[in-house]
């Protein structure tokens, strides 16, 4: 079998989140006015001093029947001057509102059922004009009218209607055009992040003036990026830290074509030991290795305990006074179905301006209609290259406690990539402690791991993420010093 072949039965077994949802009716949603968009009243919000605002862009003129719904928040200070991100989850399939925005990297967290909401003193809008989206169709609010769109999905299309989402986001916005723009996300987002930077990249070289997207870079976290090396990587990082046994570990390297000097491999039993390795991952939660999995009663009938361990993205979402202990303090693994509650909440989806078409399924963070996943190349290393070569900044972080799309996976892509050291690999430091390594490549590439952060960087370490993300913005290099 030969490894793309296994890494197409691995991601089968151990997948990031695809599902499906019926189509719904026709509905105008707005005339276009930002204004309209603008959201008061929110459900458990607390006060605050800038504006933020939620609802549907649709995809006209060339896709009218598809609409995708987006939450903006402005930077909380001098929100003119500063840069214009857009955040993607991954999955695919996952949504950016019900993960990065309400358990990550929002102003406004869902912490407990009840549904009050806690102001995130890290929150990424500190440092810029945050923008989530639900793409493609299918993922969170977003929908489409026609039901054939949600057998057609894949890369490339979502890379294609997140940029008509762009261009028809900035009619509403367009005090926003000549801003600074990046691009961040995680996990399956290593695919979605370079990808629409590409479309982006390609399509500046064809338009002038306002029409163009002021793209100066991108950030992304535990990326999958090359399907070689995302396989390695993951079985590797799972014996190092003693999740399996040196048998099992010895077995997929020789059965399933890990060495390179492998030439043949035989299915059934390179099946027999990726079936082993998931039964390693059972009782523990392979995006955050160390911590505690969700056995509270108060997700039982939510959708999140419905699907099969190891297919549901990852649930653990708490504040970090001693981010470098596990358990952390306030350490809470329950979060996935407090905001799946909220969001099915009608007050708060009618504060949001979403779901004015009375979708026929309930709010899920990820999606339960997209059950098929066309076009997805198996590396996207060349893009990254490409990009590089193109003049935009570029890091990749990695939190190191992850199984899913471990540090290991990410160090194998990088080397693949045979880029350049520019700045040897060192510590870099938070509040006086080490948060982390980081390696700078010559081209614009950096690297930076973050200590005792899982799958979801910002919830293991949500100080030391907003650090990361504020030297990204200003190309400046991660603190050097303790003191």
């Amino acid at each position: 079998m030969k490894k793309n072949a296994l890494w197409l039965l691995l991601v089968l077994m151990l997948p990031a989140i695809a599902c499906s949802r019926k189509p719904e009716k026709k509905v105008t949603v707005s005339s276009g006015r930002k204004e309209e968009d603008l959201v008061t009243g929110l459900p458990g919000q607390p006060p605050v001093n800038f504006r933020h605002y939620a609802g549907y862009v649709d995809l006209g003129p060339r896709q009218k029947q598809k609409s995708l719904f987006y939450w903006f928040f402005e930077a909380q200070h001098n929100s003119s001057g500063r840069p214009l991100v857009l955040w993607l989850n991954g999955g695919p399939g996952c949504s950016s509102v019900a993960y990065g925005a309400a358990q990550e990297l929002g102003p406004f967290l869902v912490r407990t059922n009840g549904g009050n909401l806690t102001f995130n003193d890290f929150s990424w809008n500190k440092e810029a004009n945050m923008l989530f989206l639900e793409a493609p169709v299918g993922v969170g609010f977003s929908y489409t009218n026609n039901s054939v769109d949600l057998g057609k999905l894949g890369d490339q299309v979502t890379a294609e209607d997140s940029l008509d989402f762009l261009i028809n986001w900035f009619t509403k916005f367009p005090e926003f055009r000549s801003s600074d723009f990046y691009l961040t996300g995680e996990s399956y987002a290593g695919h979605y992040v370079p990808q629409l930077a590409e479309v982006i990249y390609d399509r500046n070289k064809k338009v002038q003036g306002d029409s163009r997207i002021n793209l100066k870079g991108f950030m992304i976290g535990n990326a999958a990026i090359n399907e070689e090396t995302d396989m390695a990587g993951l079985i590797d990082y799972a014996w190092s830290h003693a999740i399996v046994s040196d048998e099992l570990h010895s077995n997929l390297h020789s059965t399933c074509g890990l060495d390179e000097e492998q030439t043949s491999n035989t299915t059934i039993q390179c099946y027999e030991n990726i079936k082993a390795f998931m039964e390693a991952y059972n009782d523990i939660d392979i995006y955050s290795i160390y911590t505690p999995v969700c056995l509270s009663s108060v997700s039982s009938s939510s959708s999140s305990q419905r699907r099969p361990k190891l297919v549901v993205s990852p649930s653990l979402f708490t504040y970090h006074d001693m981010w470098d202990k596990f358990p952390a303090s306030g350490y809470d693994p329950c979060t996935e179905a407090y905001t799946e509650n909220y969001f099915n909440r009608k007050d708060v989806q009618v504060a949001l301006h979403a779901n004015v078409t009375n979708l026929p399924y309930p709010y899920t963070p990820c999606s339960g209609v997209i059950r098929r996943w066309g076009e997805a190349p198996s590396t996207v290393l060349p893009i990254i290259q490409k990009l590089l070569t193109g003049g935009l900044r570029i890091w990749i972080y990695s939190g190191d406690t992850d199984g899913r799309v471990p540090v290991t996976s990410t160090r194998y892509s990088i080397k693949k990539m045979g880029s350049k050291v520019q700045l040897p690999w060192r510590s870099w430091f938070h509040e006086s402690q080490v948060a982390g390594w980081v390696e700078t490549y010559a081209g614009g590439l950096t690297f930076a791991t973050v200590r005792g952060a899982g799958h979801q960087v910002p919830v293991f370490a949500p100080a030391q993420s907003l650090t990361l993300f504020s030297h990204f913005l200003s190309s400046t290099p991660l603190p050097s010093k303790r003191f």
